[in-house]
């Protein structure tokens, strides 16, 4: 009896603590706005030691200094687009100026000149400085052109070319010579010397100048396939030359024409 008493009296704390135990409330579960909050705390935490070790700010600097040295490179590339538009209309300005004074100049002759030939041979009279060298005559020669003495420049080139026919300036004096025609209204002899640069001398600089002047010549004589012809080929051509864009705006001119 005794004993059964002491094993009840054993047990009743135990069986107390296991009732206990399994009617403990159950640890509440994370609530979300507080597991938001910690998120952003560990995110803030993070953008933290990144601004503190320097690297975000390095970022920042680079990419500012990238964008200035951008902005200084398109600032340069424009300004070097526009002198070369500005270079090309001027070189253009000038080549039509050239070209207007002339076919101006031509009519204030009263007269063509008797003594220039109208084919490839010899020409009467000599060199406008007989013991000199050929760019010495071949200035003495040009420089008669612009004094608009064209019988005496004709003459001039004409006799550089006999003289000094493998001359490095040869092929602007042909192509000079032909100018002399031209500027008096010769056109067919005009025609001849331009082909002249033309065939003789097919690596010349001179070469779209002789197909657009031989293209002016043909429209000068209404010939209009012909001038057409030449005028296309200095546009297809040498599309890069100030020839080039003076064919185009004839051509534009015949087709407002109807030519």
């Amino acid at each position: 009896m005794v004993s059964r008493k002491l094993v009840l009296g054993l047990l009743g704390p135990v069986v107390l603590l296991a009732g206990c135990e399994l009617i403990a409330p159950q640890p509440p579960q994370q609530d979300p706005v507080l597991e938001k909050l910690e998120d952003l705390e560990r995110r803030l935490g993070a953008l933290e030691r990144v601004l503190a070790s320097g690297t975000l700010i390095d970022l920042t600097v680079q990419v500012d200094d990238l964008q200035r040295q951008t902005a200084i490179i398109r600032g340069r590339t424009e300004t070097l687009e526009h002198e070369s538009e500005g270079t090309a209309d001027r070189q253009r300005d000038l080549y039509v100026d050239l070209d207007d004074r002339i076919r101006d100049l031509e009519r204030s002759m009263q007269s063509r000149p008797a003594s220039v030939a109208t084919g490839t041979g010899s020409m009467p009279g000599q060199l406008p400085v007989p013991n000199g060298t050929d760019r010495e005559n071949y200035e003495a020669a040009f420089e008669l052109l612009k004094q608009q003495q064209y019988e005496a420049a004709g003459v001039a080139f004409h006799q550089f070319l006999t003289s000094f026919p493998n001359s490095q300036l040869a092929d602007n004096a042909q192509y000079w010579l032909a100018e002399a025609y031209y500027v008096t209204d010769r056109f067919e002899d005009a025609l001849i010397q331009f082909q002249i640069v033309i065939s003789g001398y097919p690596r010349s600089r001179k070469l779209p100048d002789a197909l657009l002047k031989i293209g002016y010549s043909n429209y000068e004589l209404a010939r209009w396939d012909a001038a057409r012809a030449a005028l296309e080929q200095v546009r297809d051509d040498h599309a890069d030359s100030t020839a080039a864009r003076l064919a185009d705006q004839r051509l534009k001119r015949m087709d407002d024409e109807n030519r």
